[in-house]
Parts: structure tokens; sequence; C-alpha cells
């Protein structure tokens, strides 16, 4: 699809539904508004020169995992290619029973999910990646290693996942800018855990 600017009435729609759906969520870590986040993804997305459709995904990305908005009606509302991508970056937290599924699995399928999709899902998870290690960083300035209290894993969990998710942007994506921009935020995020993390825990 072709680059459209941003800010097009369906933009504006995708960030009516992503501000109501996830208003009574707050980041972990930082506990602003957790809208925020797909905000960013969306900018990022749209800075690096992808479409509008794309940035959309971007903000609905978190839509059906966390507020168990219905795919149907944002493919209804937005189109199928929308729908596609959030689909694919869709974890599925519980199981057939209610009950949550652990943290290890749930990001093996991811990894595998995002390795059979096309390169432009992975580049909406590359940016939702790029801004959760932006975040990390500016929480862990804040709060130290006391950060990570709020958090399902620790540090090293989460930065081999992170680094993981290069992995495949960089054969998705190759040296693209949004690649390089990933890169340089995860190199500060393992620069500043190992900083912090004391050391009975290195």
């Amino acid at each position: 699809m072709e680059r459209q600017e941003g800010y097009s009435q369906l933009y504006d729609d995708a960030l009516k539904v992503a501000t109501l759906a996830h208003r009574p969520q707050m980041r972990k870590g930082s506990g602003l508004p957790y809208v925020v986040h797909p905000i960013h993804v969306s900018v990022i997305l749209l800075r690096h020169g992808f479409s509008t459709e794309v940035a959309i995904a971007g903000l609905l990305h978190d839509l059906v995992e966390d507020q168990g908005y219905e795919l149907s009606k944002i493919e209804e509302q937005f189109g199928s290619r929308v729908a596609e991508i959030v689909a694919a970056l869709t974890e599925q937290k519980r199981d057939a029973q209610g009950e949550k599924r652990p943290w290890e699995v749930r990001k093996r399928e991811a990894l595998r999910q995002i390795r059979d999709s096309d390169s432009e899902t992975v580049a909406v998870k590359a940016a939702d990646t790029l801004h959760n290690a932006q975040s990390f960083v500016n929480d862990i300035h804040r709060e130290g290693h006391r950060v990570w209290r709020h958090f399902n894993r620790g540090p090293q969990s989460q930065l081999d996942y992170y680094r993981r998710i290069l992995d495949v942007t960089q054969e998705k994506l190759g040296d693209h800018p949004l690649t390089l921009e990933l890169t340089h935020a995860i190199d500060r995020l393992a620069q500043i855990i190992d900083e912090t993390t004391p050391e009975d825990e290195g």
C-alpha cells in the first residue's frame, strides 16, 4: 500500500478506539495511561515511512490481547490488512480453562508468529519493542533495579526476548533505519541493566 499522510479520518478513528479501549489500563513501571504506548508505536512507524494502514495496526496491536476487543470488529472498522497484522501480533494469554499461560510459552509462540509474517508486521513488532526498550531505560533511570518487580520476568529474560525480536527484524528488514534504531535501543538497555543489576544477581 502506498504511503498516506498520517492523521487521516481512519487514523483518527483508530486513535479514538485505542484510547477508549485502553482507558482502564496503565503502563507497568511508569504508571502512565497505557494508550501512550500504541501511540508511540504508530508514530515510530510513520516516522520511518510506513503507511497509515501499518500505523493504524500499531495503534491497535494490543487491543485483542489486552482488552478482548474482537478481531472481527477491527476488520470491519479498519480493513482486513490491519486485522491481519493485529492477529499476527496477538498473544493468547490464557488457556481454554482461563488459566494464565506461561510467559516462556507465549513468547516462543510470539517469535514463531512474527517469523512467519511479512516485513510490515515485523516492523510493527519492532516499533513495539523499540518503545518498550526505551521505556525500560527511562523507568530504570527513575526507579533503578526495583522497576523489575512490576514485570513477569527479570531483566535478562526480557533482554533475551528483545534480542530475538531484533534477530527477526534484521532478517526481514535488513539494515532499515528502524532496525538500526532498535539495535541501539536494545544495546542501551543492556548497558543500563548491567550498570544497575546488583552484584548478587549478576
